[in-house]
């Protein structure tokens, strides 16, 4: 019998993951609806398809993590916890890569650029973004696909669901192969997070500069402009707290095992692990005007529908852009 807290922390995690597929799915079927009718794509929105995508099958690795520490007796076999933790780490290193970008993205597009080596990184971003998204690939399966290799004595079961049941040999060798998974872990997070702290400070410098020297402007063009870099800002400044909260939860979540007796720790870790890639689909909804109003457009059509009224051309003709 599982505890009350953890129930209620589960319970939590399953909403969280049924809100993050609505936003995700939201997100990438917008996009890919629109691909298909334009015949092109923008570079944002060829990163929001990676970026959901990866998200999808994060959400589905934070439920088999529950299952792995309460239900699923088969995680103990030590050659599907190996696949298990490599897929893990790859989809969570790719969606970290694909934020990053996301926002480096917007902060070329906004921000002022005099230096002549950043204005040609400004010029050829839309060439360079499904590179930059195949490296991001290719660098996420550099620091996951070693976990293949490693022994983890975690789960401690043979093909045959023979457990050993030493507890001293149980925690020594999990110092080691914890420690392997962790500084994985700690490499495949620090370059994207370094790369979305520096696009924060170039956003808010850029932010300050605006609003030194727009004072002249008429205030509609100004608070356009102010909008602008606020939107990008409460996004990125909301995706690095969302991420670094989940950073340290997965790690605690990483050093927990199925012997865990700290039931609270473990209750708060998977709430807040479960919480990012839900929560920042529906801010990537609310700051992109395009998702926001076909979003708006979809809650009208949903209305009409149970209210069994027509929905208006207008309406219509929005929801088809």
């Amino acid at each position: 019998m599982l505890p009350p807290l953890l129930i209620v922390s589960i319970s939590i995690v399953a909403i969280e993951v049924v809100v993050g597929f609505i936003g995700n799915g939201f997100i990438t079927t917008i996009n890919i609806i629109n691909w298909i009718k334009s015949k092109k794509i923008s570079s944002a929105d060829l990163i929001l398809i990676f970026l959901t995508t990866s998200r999808f099958i994060l959400q589905v690795t934070v439920l088999m993590h529950i299952h792995s520490l309460y239900f699923a007796d088969v995680f103990k076999l030590a050659s599907v916890y190996k696949d298990f933790g490599a897929v893990w780490m790859f989809v969570n290193h790719s969606s970290l890569w694909f934020s990053s970008w996301l926002y480096v993205l917007y902060c070329v597009k906004i921000i002022n650029i005099t230096h002549w080596l950043l204005l040609q990184i400004k010029r050829r971003i839309a060439e360079m973004v499904p590179w930059l998204l195949l490296g991001s690939l290719v660098t996420s399966s550099m620091t996951s696909l070693p976990l293949l290799w490693i022994t983890p004595s975690t789960y401690l079961c043979s093909s045959t669901g023979n457990c050993r049941e030493n507890s001293t040999a149980h925690i020594m060798d999990w110092d080691s192969s914890s420690l392997y998974l962790l500084f994985l872990y700690f490499v495949g997070c620090f370059f994207p997070l370094v790369l979305s702290m520096v696009t924060s400070a170039l956003l808010i410098t850029s932010l300050w500069k605006h609003r030194k020297t727009m004072q002249s402007y008429a205030d509609t063009f100004r608070d356009a402009m102010m909008d602008v870099h606020l939107n990008a800002i409460k996004s990125i400044i909301s995706f690095l707290i969302l991420y670094l909260s989940s950073f340290v939860a997965q790690i605690l979540l990483i050093l927990s095992t199925s012997q865990s007796k700290d039931v609270v720790k473990v209750a708060v870790s998977l709430v807040v692990a479960g919480a990012y890639p839900s929560m920042h689909s529906i801010i990537l909804i609310i700051v992109n005007s395009k998702l926001k109003l076909a979003f708006r457009n979809l809650c009208l059509h949903v209305k009409c529908h149970l209210e069994d009224k027509p929905p208006s051309p207008r309406l219509e003709r929005n929801t088809l852009q």
